[in-house]
């Protein structure tokens, strides 16, 4: 029986297993392939992705804080993958593990189709704040990137700036417009553990404008503090369940070759904020 997992830590939080365990029913291969989450520290990742294929997994996605890592120890990597600098989805192959990223493609699912020219602001620096970076890039964006250590969205901003992808890092905090941004995306975890992201972010609460479109990787049972003080503007709001879903839809085509149920995987996601 091939196995799949998530790996992070922590993980215990993560919609993926019961998303995609209802996914391979739908598809009819619950008797054959299995999804479970593995927690790992950051010290035991590459030990662990090493020991994966002999314990029969057919492969992996990866989640914070291990994107980065997950590359570097791939063999093979896709184009995209290698030009964001971070996989959340590795195949076991014999002999080599294949690197890929979806949170790109998860990503340009949900956003408009045309961002050409049009400002984005990227809160972050990490492995989600990379695909996102690429992915609004590749829809034409300018994109600007914040991070709480001005050094880190320094490194970022050389690392991905190319032909393709255009970047700077944004202003201090306080002189941070909120209004001119079309897209703002939050790829940080302020707001996981109950953070005010006022507090945290460069935003305003009353800054939010009709027209805009606000991303909120953190997910929970209820819609973060963020997205609702964006919808409550009017700004158009996607939640981080709904990247969960697009990018592991994506990752399971990878894995079985089979166009993935993306209707059952949102509703086992969303269901889980019931219980």
């Amino acid at each position: 029986m091939p196995r799949l997992a998530v790996l992070g830590h922590p993980v215990a939080h993560s919609r993926s297993p019961a998303m995609q365990n209802a996914a391979l029913a739908q598809l009819g291969l619950a008797d054959e392939w299995r999804y479970e989450a593995i927690d790992v520290a950051p010290e035991a990742f590459e030990a662990c992705v090493r020991a994966l294929p002999a314990k029969g997994f057919a492969g992996a996605n990866v989640t914070v804080p291990h994107k980065g890592v997950a590359l570097a120890v791939a063999e093979m990597a896709t184009e995209m993958a290698r030009e964001i600098g971070a996989a959340n989805t590795l195949v076991f192959a014999p002999g080599q593990t294949h690197a890929h990223n979806t949170d790109a493609g998860g990503l340009i699912a949900v956003l408009p189709s045309d961002l050409h020219g049009r400002r984005a602001l990227v809160l972050g620096a990490g492995g989600a704040a990379r695909a996102a970076i690429w992915a609004l890039g590749a829809l034409g964006a300018e994109v600007e990137v914040w991070n709480r250590t001005v050094a880190r969205a320094q490194e970022i901003t050389i690392e991905m700036d190319t032909q393709s992808v255009h970047i700077q890092v944004a202003e201090s905090p306080l002189e941070i417009d909120q209004d001119a941004y079309e897209v703002i995306v939050n790829t940080t975890a302020v707001g996981l553990h109950g953070e005010d992201p006022f507090e945290h972010l460069p935003l305003r609460r009353e800054g939010f404008r009709p027209g805009q479109v606000v991303v909120d990787m953190v997910y929970g049972d209820v819609p973060s503090t963020l997205l609702a003080a964006a919808t409550a503007a009017g700004a158009t709001t996607i939640d981080g369940i709904e990247i969960l879903v697009q990018q592991g839809a994506l990752s399971l085509q990878i894995w079985t070759g089979r166009e993935a149920p993306v209707e059952a995987m949102r509703a086992a996601a969303y269901s889980l904020g019931d219980r």
